[in-house]
């Protein structure tokens, strides 16, 4: 019972999922309790009714402590909604003793973060994206390095401050401290991107119910992160006024019949549904359902095009993108997301899991099985323990300093 335990919760826009792993060996995860309950009074990654919300989060945090025996205290928890916002800076610090340390990593990042940020925003993670050392860039790691001019690129992402504030509230009202808040694609990103594919040039897109996430790393970095407030919702809202039928129905029609691409459709294809007004199940073509998706498919993954060459960083994407989330597993979603963006697309989801992983094996759990790699590199700090046991801390072991490094390198402050 000594390797550290970590938690994550994933706060979306149409599930909660709380896990609860064993850290084993070096980044290897037992999945022990896993605590999945429908949403509610969040819309589009955001809070809009605290109590219902924070109930959702109790009951999800509930069955995680049912299904692994410990009681969770704090946790990672993940952060999305259209009031997301980046922005790349640069610090810079004069070295005095001559040889780069810790002190002088941390000056700069401290100066990077000197930027003009509204009194109504804060910030989430600011993240070094490399450094140059005496005008000589690409410098990777400047400790133990000989200069005197320390310049840091950070990548800055904030969140408006009551957003934050409202979900930290909705949290602690289940019982639970929030160690840490991380955005949405970036928790994806830890679990379904490939070293080669983040050196190379990659987006990640994160499609969910409410909201589609989407980041790009270059060189092995973060460069750019964005938030979309539209997502799976949308396309079932447009089923529902398409076929005139209720919100639950034309989810479960979508999940039955849903296509992405009209032209793979045949003409013979139907099914039968009972719309408003209709005594009798009429049946209803599943081309013209495919019709409805692919437009409103084709119309999200512009959407990102339309942000990728916002960022400028357009010609630097040879890696394509991987698209993940809930609503990623819509029939030739990929297909699709390749014909508009017109770079090479896989789908993936979260692998090598072991314990309760019966459910996680799906790209609707990206994002809250990459919380828990995130709060890997957090997890001397995590004050969860068991009831079974008297300890009052989940790892008592003294920081790894190269733990501590890696850590210093993803995430700060």
């Amino acid at each position: 019972m000594d390797e550290p335990i970590v938690v994550g919760i994933d706060i979306g826009t149409t599930k909660i999922c709380t896990l609860v792993a064993r850290v084993e060996g070096e980044r290897n995860l037992r999945i022990l309790g896993v605590g999945i309950e429908p949403s509610q009074g969040i819309r589009k990654g955001t809070i809009v009714d605290l109590a219902a919300a924070s109930q959702s989060i109790a009951r999800s945090v509930e069955k995680a402590q049912r299904t692994s025996g410990l009681e969770i205290t704090s946790a990672l928890v993940s952060l999305a909604g259209a009031n997301v916002s980046s922005v790349n800076s640069r610090g810079v610090v004069g070295i005095t003793g001559g040889v780069i340390d810790e002190d002088d990593v941390a000056r700069a990042l401290e100066a990077a973060q000197a930027v003009a940020i509204p009194h109504n925003r804060e910030i989430i993670h600011v993240i070094q994206r490399g450094f140059i050392v005496d005008g000589q860039d690409g410098v990777r790691s400047p400790i133990g390095m000989h200069g005197y001019r320390l310049e840091v690129e950070a990548h800055i992402i904030t969140a408006a401050a009551s957003t934050v504030e409202n979900l930290r509230q909705c949290v602690q009202a289940a019982g639970v401290e929030v160690t840490q808040f991380v955005l949405n694609p970036l928790a994806s990103a830890e679990v379904v991107l490939s070293e080669t594919e983040r050196q190379m040039g990659v987006v990640v897109c994160d499609i969910g119910g409410g909201t589609t996430d989407m980041a790009i790393y270059i060189d092995g970095d973060i460069w750019h992160t964005m938030v979309l407030a539209v997502g799976g919702n949308h396309i079932t809202s447009d089923i529902a006024h398409g076929l005139r039928l209720s919100i639950p129905q034309a989810e479960e029609i979508k999940k039955t019949y849903g296509h992405a691409i009209e032209l793979e459709i045949s003409d013979e294809e139907t099914f039968s549904v009972r719309a408003f007004g209709e005594d009798l199940p009429v049946q209803v073509s599943r081309k013209e359902l495919a019709h409805i998706i692919e437009a409103r498919v084709a119309e999200i993954f512009e959407l990102v095009l339309q942000e990728i060459k916002r960022s400028g960083y357009d010609g630097l994407l040879p890696a394509g993108m991987v698209l993940t989330g809930g609503s990623s597993l819509l029939p030739a979603m990929r297909n699709l997301a390749s014909q508009v963006m017109g770079l090479p697309v896989r789908l993936a989801r979260p692998e090598n899991l072991v314990g309760l992983t019966d459910q996680l094996n799906s790209p609707a759990y990206s994002t809250s099985v990459g919380l828990l790699y995130w709060a890997l590199l957090m997890s001397e700090t995590m004050p969860v323990h068991s009831r079974r046991s008297s300890r009052s801390g989940a790892g008592g072991t003294s920081v790894d300093l190269e733990k501590l490094k890696e850590f210093l390198k993803r995430l700060l402050p």
